[in-house]
């Protein structure tokens, strides 16, 4: 089952979008919204895949023509926007670029940050501009989004409370983040508005590419008519999402909704390029001594997908474009 939400208001409207994202159905009976689905989601679930299923066959005469365009972020808004860092080969490029060891304990217990989340981007939205000294940087991501988690939740336990699954494009300002994290409280303003794709899928429509804990497919990131990267998602993922909404929810229980990011795909197997430009600019400092791809510049496009075995977009694309200064 696909998900996605229209543009109206703040949360959007709720619609079941087709295994090809051609067409779709509001479903004002079951949810006004994604979160009001999620909020309760074992009662809604069932009567968005009977819509699903008609909706699949031809019969539901309330089926629209869909224009991914038309796609607000499957959540406009969400509770908790929570972003690990699992793909260990990522932060240790970023350490050995400045001379630094991976700290032993990150191998045994995650990175995490909480960003914000009142504002995440529809799939078109522009990239806000910024000045070459802000270093405006995309990371592909893969997302799940949770039910309702009770407060010290297992990892063992954590992979039935995914409902959905989703791409995002955490968005960076790399020039920015460094002074902020040398304050010792985290990252804010280094972290624009990230982006969702155009719709969330329960994880039956990722077939054997779920495991229950990591998406085997790659995925696929173009910057204009280059593709910049292709790394595979179930590789090099140190921790899988059981493990990383066990830790989220190790002092809290999370909150229908729960937004929760796997960091920036990365590979040990450079052949396959990278899904960040600072991951490449790492490898060029490592190789060469100093950087030498520019990051995101006015006008500039980005493309984020990830498509199945037979070539299928799974989520729909993430497509945007660097704004004006």
């Amino acid at each position: 089952m696909k998900l996605g939400s229209l543009r109206e208001g703040r949360d959007g409207r709720l619609v079941v979008v087709s295994s090809d994202l051609s067409r779709a159905t509001a479903v004002p009976d079951v949810a006004p919204t994604l979160q009001a689905a999620l909020d309760d989601w074992e009662a809604c679930a069932r009567r968005l895949r009977d819509v699903a299923a008609k909706l699949e066959s031809g019969a539901d005469g309330r089926a629209f023509d869909l224009d991914t365009r038309d796609l607000a972020a499957p959540l406009p808004r969400a509770y908790q926007w929570l972003d690990g860092s699992a793909y260990l080969h990522h932060v240790e490029l970023a350490r050995r670029a400045r001379g630094a060891e991976l700290p032993p304990e990150l191998r045994s217990d995650p990175l995490m940050y909480q960003g914000g989340s009142d504002v995440l981007l529809g799939p078109r939205d522009p990239l806000p501009p910024a000045p070459d000294s802000d270093g405006l940087d995309f990371e592909a991501e893969i997302a799940v989004i949770t039910d309702d988690v009770p407060r010290g939740t297992a990892a063992s336990e954590a992979a039935r409370h995914v409902v959905l699954l989703t791409l995002v494009n955490d968005v960076s300002l790399r020039g920015l983040i460094p002074a902020e994290l040398a304050k010792g409280f985290g990252f804010l303003v280094g972290k624009p508005p990230s982006a969702l794709a155009p719709v969330a899928v329960t994880p039956d429509e990722l077939g054997d590419a779920w495991d229950g804990a990591r998406v085997h497919l790659p995925l696929r990131v173009q910057r204009g008519a280059e593709l910049f990267g292709a790394p595979e998602a179930g590789e090099d993922m140190h921790f899988g999402f059981p493990e990383l909404i066990a830790h989220a929810a190790r002092t809290r229980r999370l909150g229908a909704g729960t937004l929760i990011g796997s960091g920036t795909v990365s590979n040990r197997d450079r052949t396959r390029g990278s899904a960040c430009i600072v991951e490449r600019r790492m490898l060029e400092t490592l190789e060469h001594g100093a950087p030498r791809t520019p990051f995101l510049r006015p006008g500039e496009r980005v493309r984020i997908e990830m498509l199945d075995r037979e070539g299928r977009s799974v989520f729909g694309a993430i497509e945007q474009e660097v704004a004006p200064g």
